[in-house]
């Protein structure tokens, strides 16, 4: 016991580990105990700035904590998540984030032998794991057509990348609300399983007005398609918003910073991270929060790209 120590003695001890540069064995220190302090993350990408900004809460959240984030990248792959979740397993995590819903099989056995607290983020729906903090995907991209549709947009497509889960719950949101106000066509759909870029939206929505040449405005499932789609517009010397709009998901800095500002569906994701950690190191002590899921909600920010001035009086 530490009071059993000398004063002297526990000085030279310390100074002994300083001499020689001792760094406690994490791993020993967690077999010998329930758990570590260790907090898992898993997160699609370390790239996009979506997760950067999860990213920040999740640091600043355990900052003058006992807690150390250990962080994975799963990259969109289903079998990476698996493997690192047999390595947080082995670990024995005090803690453990996880990015959404849908994992494998393999993955969902993998949680259920966690026995430690775990938030599934970005999303919310029925039977979570444990804890949830996210957002409805499907109402945050159903508002976004509804806007462009009150703006009298009515050719409007969807312009999307990668196809994870996520973007394949906005697709449907899309197809739905299109299909509720008479206003769909499959033509207007152009969709990529390749990483989204700047670029890539540019390309989509060059295959847009391709498909459909009288299509007037699109929904893009983030801000890097909105800005290359933008851009491809620009080139092609069509008037943002009278001829055509165009609507981002995020919001993202560069959204409100392009010529014309993009509307955009702004998603709270840095409050996201902390809220989630705090949750978790909460559920650590032994003070589970009442609320277990928690929906941050979303914003639609209208700006120039969608503000279609009224018709003018025949």
């Amino acid at each position: 016991m530490p009071q059993a120590v000398s004063q002297n003695l526990r000085e030279r001890v310390e100074r002994a580990i300083r001499e020689i540069g001792y760094v406690p064995n994490s791993a020993a220190q967690a077999l010998a105990s329930a758990s570590s302090d260790v907090v898992g993350v898993i997160i699609p990408s370390v790239a996009n700035a979506v997760y950067s900004d999860v990213l920040r809460g999740v640091y600043e959240a355990v900052e003058n904590t006992r807690f150390q984030i250990q962080l994975g990248n799963s990259n969109y792959s289903y079998l990476q998540e698996e493997n690192l979740l047999r390595i947080f397993l082995g670990q024995r995590p005090a803690a453990l984030l996880i990015t959404g819903f849908g994992q494998s099989r393999e993955s969902m056995k993998l949680l259920q032998a966690m026995n430690c607290p775990i938030v599934q983020i970005m999303e919310i729906g029925p039977d979570p794991i444990d804890m949830q903090v996210g957002f409805s995907h499907e109402d945050a991209c159903e508002a976004a057509i509804r806007n462009l549709i009150d703006r009298s947009y009515r050719r409007i497509g969807f312009l999307a990348g990668q196809m994870d889960r996520r973007a394949q719950i906005r697709l449907r949101s899309y197809e739905r609300t299109m299909r509720a106000a008479g206003l769909f066509d499959e033509r207007l759909i152009v969709t990529t399983t390749k990483a989204t870029t700047v670029t890539m939206g540019g390309e989509l929505c060059a295959e847009l007005l391709a498909r459909a040449p009288d299509a007037d405005a699109l929904q893009a499932n983030n801000d890097d398609i909105a800005i290359g789609a933008l851009f491809e517009c620009q080139r092609r010397r069509m008037r943002i918003p009278e001829d055509f709009g165009i609507s981002g998901f995020n919001d993202l800095e560069i959204a409100a910073a392009a010529h014309p500002r993009i509307t955009s569906v702004k998603t709270y994701r840095y409050e996201m991270g902390r809220r989630a950690v705090q949750m978790l190191m909460d559920a650590v002590a032994g003070k589970r929060p009442e609320q277990q899921v928690v929906n941050l909600g979303f914003k639609l920010i209208e700006r120039e790209s969608t503000m279609r001035p009224p018709a003018s009086p025949a």
